[in-house]
């Protein structure tokens, strides 16, 4: 009987060390990120001001708080490639570049946990990383223990200069070398990307164990609608990849990539449809912008309240696009509160349409899958078409939608006593 315990016991501690189990992302990160801005700009004498550098990191941390990011809850500071020297010392460490870190990474961490906020990092399970630094590939134990001395509280590893064949056991043995450190840190993995650039099968349920949040596509470009990596183009894949919906939920995301509202592809109206499908897909909010200098409408959208609120519902539930009528793409999420069996919901009316003017968008409550026969009480989260109405399913919603934006409603399920309530012309 002893020997039977003392077997199940190392069973539950094996499986507890293989997976990730580290309770962190329970809601999608929300923070900042170097790579979309900023790139790989090594070149701080030309480029003061947008080279990936320890001044840059620290500024962004500043701003996040200055500027009233952090207390909505973007919280990691992370720097993506081209932080590192170009090859490691004698024993296998990595470090810094000196003239551009000059007091070190862990001094930059300590300074980013000083403001509140939490300090991300880059590697790669390669060889070398994208850019041609030193990936991962024969190190990854001491990667682990560098980025645990250094005090990183998330790591991004991307998937440059490796073989796609090999994934399925690398991404998880460092995932093990991250959790033995004993420090816990977000796990950011881009293992299914390149295993579907190389046709290689996936497996999202073992992803979604060991991983914390996963990129699947193209890296995100600035801009609306041309070519791969656009912001339309990210939204039709995810919206067509119905198979990974599951797979999202509380320590476990798909990851569209960065927000890139407020540097220079997107209108308004685009980065509020940005915004808003960021939110129904239960998305990393990873800003990726020049924080001084966001336009007051633009940053009035990221610091939207009540759509980081869908965001970050803690449902966990990843929505999806249901139909494409008119030009018009509609997204539903399931969110709380919920009433009985019946979830709230928020719904994203997203145009493609190039009219040059708003369109009118008709649809009935029961044809979005809303069924709750009490009702719902809608609000408009960027405008003012519904502020605190009720409807019920039969009830139509009616929007106007700008050319290449989205109207983004909250529909709230309300009890019965909830509904008997309210005035009775609403009920």
């Amino acid at each position: 009987m002893k020997l039977h315990c003392l077997f199940v016991c190392f069973m539950v501690f094996l499986d507890q060390a293989n997976c990730l189990n580290n309770g962190l992302a329970l809601t999608p990160p929300m923070g900042w990120m170097s790579w979309q801005r900023y790139r790989c700009t090594t070149n701080c004498t030309l480029y003061p001001y947008e080279c990936i550098s320890e001044w840059l990191i620290r500024n962004a941390t500043d701003l996040l708080v200055s500027e009233g990011y952090a207390e909505l809850g973007y919280k990691y500071v992370i720097i993506d490639d081209c932080w590192m020297m170009t090859s490691r010392d004698d024993l296998g460490k990595l470090h810094p570049d000196p003239d551009r870190f000059t007091s070190g990474m862990h001094a930059l961490s300590n300074y980013v946990h000083s403001k509140g906020l939490k300090f991300g990092i880059y590697q790669d399970y390669g060889v070398k990383t994208c850019a041609g630094y030193p990936g991962l590939l024969g190190h990854m134990e001491i990667d682990a223990n560098t980025f645990a001395e250094w005090e990183v509280d998330y790591v991004k590893v991307d998937g440059c200069n490796s073989d796609p064949w090999t994934m399925d056991e690398g991404y998880p043995k460092f995932g093990r070398y991250l959790n033995k450190t004993g420090r816990p840190m977000v796990y950011s993995c881009s293992w299914p990307y390149y295993q579907r650039e190389q046709n290689v099968p996936i497996n999202f349920a073992a992803i979604a164990e060991h991983c914390n949040l996963w990129r699947l596509y193209e890296d995100v470009q600035d801009s609306w609608g041309v070519g791969a990596g656009s912001v339309r183009d990210i939204m039709d894949y995810y919206a067509n990849r119905k198979d990974v919906t599951q797979y999202a939920g509380p320590g476990h995301w798909n990851d569209p990539d960065m927000l890139i509202i407020g540097n220079f592809g997107l209108t308004v109206w685009q980065s509020e449809a940005q915004m808003a499908v960021w939110a129904v897909l239960a998305a990393p909010l990873l800003l990726s912008t020049d924080l001084a200098n966001v336009q007051p409408e633009l940053k009035h959208i990221l610091q939207n309240k009540r759509v980081i609120a869908i965001n970050q519902d803690p449902l966990g539930i990843q929505g999806e696009r249901i139909h494409t009528r008119e030009k018009i793409n509609t997204w539903v999420r399931p969110i709380s509160p919920k009433v009985g069996e019946h979830f709230s919901f928020a719904v994203a009316f997203v145009s493609y349409r190039a009219d040059g003017m708003p369109y009118r968008y008709n649809v009935t409550v029961l044809n979005l899958g809303l069924r709750n026969p009490a009702g719902y009480i809608v609000n408009d989260l960027f405008g003012t078409s519904y502020c605190d109405e009720m409807v019920k399913p039969t009830s139509l919603l009616q929007v106007r939608i700008n050319p290449s934006g989205v109207v983004f409603l909250e529909l709230k399920a309300v009890s019965q006593k909830q509904c008997e309530q309210e005035e009775e012309s609403k009920c």
